[in-house]
């Protein structure tokens, strides 16, 4: 199987088979997303620890299979990860997918990173770039506690 096959299995499988769907109880930061150009919706759920950690993430949502792989992704990424790491990932996975072609942080594994650049093919596609996106700029909304619905569109 080749990297570009791999990319694309990932995708379909997070697509289909969102990981960390739903809403949990105890959440004490969350915001939601709104990508006015296909509709997709997603609301992002977590709770910090006391050390800043994230201890758990979910997402609620709908849209197409690059929205929705996205989130599921980026909740696996963060969950465990202190609020530092999880901004500096987002910062990483929001510049590879509109301009560098890796990812260069260090606080991911090798496995990780895999899984995140499944999402690069998007920047291709700057319709799909936003699909992609969404989420983590959600996620980044509910970090810094905006009560503003994220848009992709101003």
């Amino acid at each position: 199987m080749n990297l570009k096959e791999l990319y694309q299995e990932i995708i379909l499988d997070h697509g289909k088979n969102p990981r960390n769907l739903g809403k949990f109880d105890n959440y004490n930061k969350d915001a939601k997303g709104h990508n006015p150009l296909c509709g997709d919706d997603v609301h992002v759920y977590l709770r910090l620890n006391e050390n800043k950690k994230v201890d758990d993430i979910t997402f609620e949502g709908k849209g197409c299979a690059i929205s929705m792989a996205s989130a599921s992704i980026m909740t696996e990424m963060v969950r465990g990860k202190e609020e530092i790491e999880v901004k500096e990932i987002i910062t990483d996975f929001l510049k590879m997918i509109k301009e560098k072609d890796e990812l260069n942080n260090n606080i991911l594994k090798e496995d990780e990173k895999t899984k995140l650049m499944s999402l690069s093919g998007v920047k291709q596609y700057p319709m799909r770039v936003k699909c992609a996106t969404l989420s983590w700029h959600t996620l980044s909304s509910a970090l810094e506690n905006s009560q503003e619905v994220v848009k992709t569109e101003k």
